[in-house]
């Protein structure tokens, strides 16, 4: 069986971009050019972010079009990164809200692409 193990986001400017999150995730990409940059996180995971300018075949969708999602234990862990990443000047979409699933709130990152942070509820 198959199971995906790379997310690509497509960004104006991947060195803006990999700057952004450098300093949202805390670490720094194994690769960065003019027209991508890559992130290997340490559960695995691949996040690249490559120039909708260049890439191949054309993008051709809207940015924002995409939520990365970011699973925490608590609600005070929510909270906690929301105070940071709000300080951090995020666009917020949706403050810290109970829905079904759980405690979360939305930001963007530069190219609009949204950034869900959530803790799951008892219940779900």
């Amino acid at each position: 069986m198959v199971h995906p193990d790379f997310t690509i986001l497509f960004v104006d400017n991947p060195f803006a971009s990999a700057a952004f999150y450098r300093d949202l995730l805390g670490v720094v990409p194994v690769e960065s050019s003019p027209t991508f940059a890559l992130f290997v996180l340490s559960n695995g995971l691949k996040l690249g972010l490559w120039s909708r300018h260049t890439a191949q075949p054309a993008v051709t969708a809207e940015s924002g079009s995409v939520e990365i999602c970011y699973r925490l234990e608590k609600p005070a862990d929510v909270d906690r990164i929301y105070s940071d990443w709000a300080s951090k000047g995020l666009r917020v979409l949706q403050t810290p809200v109970d829905l079904d699933f759980g405690y979360t709130f939305v930001v963007t990152d530069l190219d609009g692409h949204r950034l869900r942070v959530y803790a799951r509820s008892e219940a779900a």
